[in-house]
């Protein structure tokens, strides 16, 4: 009888070898490989073939569309980022770092659906029953139809699930989940799989919709092996300062709708509200300082009005500190010598500080006018108006260029009484607000 031959897997990504390295090629992860036995091999090959079913090719024109069904989470932010709503028999995987309000969000999620009539079975494996019912007081989630099982077993979750009808099964979390299939222990990148790969087998064959609430490592990515990300049918990423209370809820994957939609949650005494108005969250008009420089970024189809903040000190170290908070560091370095050589301004010489309020994450190059007006206020200590707002992405010829969606964004500003525009190009409709055209960087420094 022919010996089985040994498969090494690493802990930390999942890539498999057929003899124990001491650092993952894939991942550069040291010390990581574990010897898989007999029924973890098994498992593995198993996987792979209900994966890979071989199907025979059809002529697109032949394919009938499926139209799909979605129901409501009562959630209006979520809502907006699923797409719509919830589709039944969905896998949906929710990460962030600890202490941002997963378990909190998806606990009013679950009493949400139980309060339409539905049954909805929340499973935690990280906190007692009663623990889940503190919380569940303090966001008035206590409803008839909302189960609480506190199991780490699958095996138990899976049988728990077939006894009702429940249309929204939450999992939290799939780290502290382990299958006794699996010899190893909970967390591991097999038992990730594993259980995953069971949970999106269980939610296509009844219909149900799940909800896994996912860990997140010091890279900011979910933890595990990256098949979890590609079994799963939707990856929500919560983001957010756990020191203030906006929360921001991005679709990074949606095999049922765009990833462009962003969802804003308020923390509150009362749990995660649907954040309705955004006006004065991510800027101040009470006093103007230096430094300071307004614009209206998109988030997904809504525009949002933040405050660029500025901070160009002399510096004393022989090469001067570059530092953001919500704002990409490379770009900034990119605008800084693009002020030295368009405007010769010694920057080389200074320190530089850039800081997005609210907690707010700038994902687009619309703000590049505004970062340079908020600099250029900092080194001259000059204030910028508080009823004027910068739109323009700058190239590295120092050319001014348009956004997309201008005339959202004026129209956002306009609601909340600013009057001046300095933007690249005139907008075609008529707009309340008065514009200033500047084509070039070095135009800007007429505004200082």
């Amino acid at each position: 009888m022919a010996k089985a031959k040994s498969v090494f897997e690493c802990q930390a990504c999942g890539y498999t070898t057929a003899k124990w390295l001491g650092k993952c090629p894939e991942c550069g992860a040291w010390d990581n490989f574990l010897e898989l036995n007999a029924t973890q091999q098994a498992h593995l090959k198993e996987q792979a073939t209900q994966l890979s079913k071989p199907s025979n090719a059809i002529a697109i024109t032949d394919v009938v569309e499926e139209t799909i069904s979605r129901f409501s989470s009562n959630d209006i932010e979520l809502d907006l980022v699923l797409g719509g709503g919830i589709v039944p028999g969905s896998l949906i995987l929710i990460g962030g770092s600890p202490g941002i309000g997963k378990s909190t969000l998806l606990l009013k999620i679950a009493a949400n659906v139980a309060k339409q009539g539905l049954e909805s079975l929340y499973v935690t494996g990280e906190e007692s029953a009663s623990q889940i019912k503190l919380r569940a007081n303090r966001l008035d989630a206590n409803e008839k139809s909302l189960y609480l099982l506190a199991e780490i077993e699958l095996a138990t979750v899976l049988s728990e699930a077939r006894k009702r009808p429940y249309s929204v099964i939450v999992i939290d979390s799939i780290q502290t989940m382990f299958s006794q299939e699996i010899a190893s222990a909970p967390g591991s990148v097999s038992q990730v799989r594993e259980i995953t790969f069971e949970l999106m087998r269980f939610a296509k064959e009844h219909n149900i919709s799940i909800f896994i609430i996912g860990h997140i490592t010091k890279e900011g990515s979910i933890a595990g092996p990256r098949v979890l990300e590609h079994m799963v049918d939707v990856v929500l990423y919560f983001e957010g300062d756990a020191s203030k209370e906006i929360r921001m809820l991005r679709g990074f994957k949606n095999r049922f709708g765009s990833t462009n939609e962003v969802g804003i949650f308020e923390m509150s005494e009362r749990g995660l509200l649907s954040a309705k108005t955004l006006y004065g969250k991510f800027f101040s008009t009470l006093s103007a300082q230096p430094g300071s420089a307004l614009t209206v970024i998109m988030e997904g189809s809504r525009p949002i009005i933040v405050e660029v903040q500025a901070l160009v000190s002399q510096s004393m170290a022989h090469a001067p500190k570059r530092s953001t908070t919500g704002f990409d560091t490379n770009r900034l370095t990119m605008l800084l010598a693009l002020l030295e050589k368009k405007l010769d301004i010694p920057l080389n010489q200074y320190d530089v500080f850039i800081n997005i309020t609210g907690g707010i994450r700038i994902m687009e190059p619309s703000a590049d006018l505004a970062i340079i007006a908020a600099i250029l206020s900092s080194f001259r200590n000059r204030i910028l108006s508080k009823e004027t707002i910068f739109l323009g992405e700058v190239s590295l010829t120092g050319d001014i260029r348009e956004v997309l969606s201008t005339d959202v964004r004026l129209k956002e500003a306009s609601l909340h009484h600013f009057t001046k525009a300095i933007l690249p190009k005139k907008p075609l409709e008529k707009s309340p607000i008065k514009c200033f055209e500047v084509k070039e960087v070095i135009q800007i420094v007429d505004w200082m």
